[in-house]
């Protein structure tokens, strides 16, 4: 309700100016309680989610307010992505609202604060309840991103329930080179040495970002590199590059496209991740997702988490809490006793 009376003010601002606030307001918010696991908790990669909707990187991209996130009932938040050195991002405007659409476009550029002002406040919330994801990057004018990557691993392992490698992001040059076989697997080793090596025990599981842009040969590479290294999870997708048909003036801005447009190519991807890993891998469903229905659809076709972002900037914060619910109610409704027994029914 208190969104909706917002949002018209909101949308009269630029789309970052608009963010920022939403942050800020998240800051001063009264701290509640995570959620607690319930009917849809789940355990995935060897964490158990009090229930398998997640708020994806980029809203919170420094750290800022992942226990206020928390507390609006997800089951987990995504925060970063977060680079070892600050950088700027791009040049301004870069974060375009479609409304026609229901849809955004990003240029941002891994624009963040860097890992030390990252790590101060992830110190200050160690020890506190809630499933944490830590999203990590290379910096854009990195001589060496491979080292980035592990860098950014030993620093933020101790403070993570999940790492988060995130090399399809489409702005920044050339980081999508690195879901190239031969690239994704010497990433993949230098990441999980860098993990074991800062923590020998109790060390988190690692999750990999992909885009929704891929062959079925980069499909079956990746889907082969995950099930050899054994990581946690696949993110399933990122934004895309692609451009279905949009109504909005924006609609020719360059950058990832995310919302509901993306949602039928975030689908389909889920379903060939699931069919390539034969669902030896968890998938984590994002893009497009706007409704209980939505996520119901992602988890039956290979999805054991989800993830959303855009959709909050049309329904509001409280759009996880109301997904939630209607999760309980869509599983009830068709007999299942579980989330783990619905992922991949259809």
């Amino acid at each position: 309700m208190i969104f909706s009376l917002l949002r018209p003010a909101l949308f009269a601002l630029e789309s970052e100016a608009a963010h920022r606030i939403a942050i800020e307001g998240l800051k001063i918010m009264p701290r509640l309680a995570s959620a607690k696991p319930g009917l849809l908790a789940t355990k995935v990669a060897g964490i158990t989610f009090p229930n398998p909707v997640g708020v994806a990187a980029g809203f919170d991209k420094d750290a800022e307010v992942p226990d206020a996130l928390l507390g609006l009932g997800f089951g987990f938040a995504e925060v970063g992505s977060i680079t070892p050195l600050p950088q700027a991002g791009n040049p301004k405007p870069r974060l375009f609202r479609l409304s026609e659409d229901h849809a955004v476009i990003n240029r941002m550029g891994f624009n963040n604060g860097g890992a030390k002002a990252a790590l101060e406040r992830l110190a200050r919330r160690k020890g506190r309840p809630g499933v944490l994801g830590i999203n990590i990057g290379a910096n854009k004018d990195s001589a060496d991103r491979i080292a980035d990557y592990a860098l950014m691993t030993r620093l933020m392992a101790p403070h993570a329930s999940y790492l988060a490698v995130n090399i399809s992001s489409p702005n920044t040059p050339g980081l999508r080179a690195l879901q190239d076989e031969a690239a994704l697997t010497a990433l993949l080793d230098a990441v999980l040495a860098a993990r074991d090596e800062a923590m020998p025990e109790g060390a988190p599981p690692v999750f990999l970002k992909v885009a929704p842009d891929l062959e079925p040969a980069d499909i079956d590479a990746i889907a082969r590199i995950a099930l050899d290294k054994r990581l946690g999870a696949l993110i399933v997708s990122n934004t895309t590059i692609s451009r279905p048909a949009l109504r909005s003036r924006h609609a020719g801005e360059t950058g990832g496209l995310s919302g509901a447009p993306l949602r039928p190519l975030a689908l389909q991807r889920v379903r060939d991740f699931r069919k390539a890993t034969g669902g030896a891998i968890p998938l984590v469903g994002v893009g497009g997702i706007a409704s209980p229905e939505d996520a119901w659809e992602r988890i039956k076709a290979g999805a054991s988490l989800v993830q959303i972002y855009s959709a909050m900037v049309y329904e509001g914060p409280g759009l996880g809490a109301r997904i939630v619910r209607g999760l309980e109610r869509l599983m009830r409704r068709e007999g299942f006793a579980s989330i783990a027994e619905a992922v991949g029914s259809e």
